[in-house]
Protein backbone atom coordinates (compact mmCIF):
# COMPACT_ATOMS: atom_id res chain seq x y z
CA UNK A 1 0.00 0.00 0.00
CA UNK A 2 0.91 3.39 -1.08
CA UNK A 3 1.16 5.99 1.74
CA UNK A 4 0.32 9.35 0.54
CA UNK A 5 2.74 11.82 -0.35
CA UNK A 6 1.53 14.58 2.23
CA UNK A 7 1.63 11.76 5.13
CA UNK A 8 5.12 10.75 4.27
CA UNK A 9 6.27 14.57 4.55
CA UNK A 10 4.31 14.98 7.81
CA UNK A 11 6.34 12.05 9.18
CA UNK A 12 9.56 13.23 8.16
CA UNK A 13 9.16 16.32 10.11
CA UNK A 14 7.84 15.02 12.72
CA UNK A 15 10.97 12.83 12.61
CA UNK A 16 13.08 16.01 12.66
CA UNK A 17 11.13 17.79 15.19
CA UNK A 18 11.48 14.40 17.84
CA UNK A 19 15.31 14.20 17.17
CA UNK A 20 15.50 17.63 17.67
CA UNK A 21 17.30 18.83 21.69
CA UNK A 22 17.30 22.09 23.81
CA UNK A 23 20.70 21.21 24.48
CA UNK A 24 24.11 21.43 23.01
CA UNK A 25 26.53 18.87 23.79
CA UNK A 26 27.09 17.56 27.44
CA UNK A 27 29.65 19.16 30.01
CA UNK A 28 32.20 16.77 31.86
CA UNK A 29 30.26 16.78 35.09
CA UNK A 30 26.55 16.05 33.08
CA UNK A 31 24.79 18.88 32.78
CA UNK A 32 24.13 20.28 29.15
CA UNK A 33 25.78 23.71 27.42
CA UNK A 34 22.56 25.43 25.86
CA UNK A 35 22.50 24.96 22.05
CA UNK A 36 22.96 29.00 21.61
CA UNK A 37 26.37 28.63 23.51
CA UNK A 38 27.61 24.94 21.92
CA UNK A 39 27.72 24.62 18.51
CA UNK A 40 29.34 21.47 18.80
CA UNK A 41 32.73 22.06 17.27
CA UNK A 42 34.47 19.27 19.33
CA UNK A 43 37.90 18.36 19.41
CA UNK A 44 40.22 15.50 21.42
CA UNK A 45 37.98 14.42 24.65
CA UNK A 46 35.04 15.71 23.25
CA UNK A 47 35.02 18.92 24.27
CA UNK A 48 35.29 21.61 22.10
CA UNK A 49 33.67 25.29 21.48
CA UNK A 50 32.30 25.39 25.47
CA UNK A 51 34.72 23.10 27.92
CA UNK A 52 35.11 23.94 31.76
CA UNK A 53 38.00 26.08 32.28
CA UNK A 54 40.33 26.45 35.17
CA UNK A 55 39.48 29.32 38.03
CA UNK A 56 42.80 30.56 37.61
CA UNK A 57 41.91 31.98 34.52
CA UNK A 58 38.93 33.96 35.94
CA UNK A 59 39.17 36.92 37.83
CA UNK A 60 36.09 39.02 39.07
CA UNK A 61 36.78 42.63 38.15
CA UNK A 62 34.13 45.60 38.36
CA UNK A 63 31.24 45.34 37.00
CA UNK A 64 31.50 41.59 36.02
CA UNK A 65 34.69 38.72 35.29
CA UNK A 66 38.05 38.57 33.09
CA UNK A 67 38.86 35.84 31.80
CA UNK A 68 42.10 35.11 30.40
CA UNK A 69 43.03 31.78 28.34
CA UNK A 70 45.80 30.80 26.29
CA UNK A 71 46.54 27.58 24.62
CA UNK A 72 46.49 24.78 26.69
CA UNK A 73 43.73 26.55 28.64
CA UNK A 74 41.27 25.84 25.93
CA UNK A 75 40.71 23.04 23.09
CA UNK A 76 40.33 25.85 20.83
CA UNK A 77 42.48 29.00 21.91
CA UNK A 78 45.81 29.27 19.74
CA UNK A 79 46.83 32.29 21.37
CA UNK A 80 45.93 34.56 24.47
CA UNK A 81 42.83 36.09 24.54
CA UNK A 82 41.82 38.03 27.68
CA UNK A 83 37.87 38.67 27.62
CA UNK A 84 35.49 41.00 29.87
CA UNK A 85 32.56 39.37 30.74
CA UNK A 86 29.65 41.60 31.74
CA UNK A 87 27.65 40.24 35.20
CA UNK A 88 24.44 40.49 33.27
CA UNK A 89 26.03 38.03 30.27
CA UNK A 90 27.11 35.32 33.36
CA UNK A 91 25.05 32.25 33.03
CA UNK A 92 25.13 30.03 36.10
CA UNK A 93 26.89 26.99 35.91
CA UNK A 94 25.48 23.69 36.15
CA UNK A 95 28.63 22.12 38.66
CA UNK A 96 30.84 23.99 40.72
CA UNK A 97 33.50 24.85 37.91
CA UNK A 98 33.67 28.05 35.24
CA UNK A 99 33.49 26.95 31.78
CA UNK A 100 33.69 29.00 28.46
CA UNK A 101 32.09 28.52 24.51
CA UNK A 102 34.39 30.19 22.06
CA UNK A 103 32.02 30.65 18.72
CA UNK A 104 32.31 31.53 15.78
CA UNK A 105 36.11 31.89 16.28
CA UNK A 106 38.30 31.99 19.59
CA UNK A 107 38.28 34.92 19.30
CA UNK A 108 34.44 35.51 20.53
CA UNK A 109 33.49 34.47 23.98
CA UNK A 110 29.83 33.59 22.96
CA UNK A 111 29.11 32.12 26.59
CA UNK A 112 30.58 32.00 29.96
CA UNK A 113 29.07 30.04 32.79
CA UNK A 114 30.31 30.82 36.62
CA UNK A 115 28.92 28.45 39.79
CA UNK A 116 26.49 29.02 41.68
CA UNK A 117 27.30 31.93 44.14
CA UNK A 118 29.57 33.59 42.42
CA UNK A 119 27.75 36.74 40.77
Amino acid sequence: MNTPRYLSKAFFVAALLACSTAYGHEAPSGWNYPTFCCQGISGPGGQGDCQKINSKNVKPVVGGYQVSIGPGDHMLATKDHVFFIPYKDVKESGDSDFHLCLYPTEDTARCFFAPPMSF
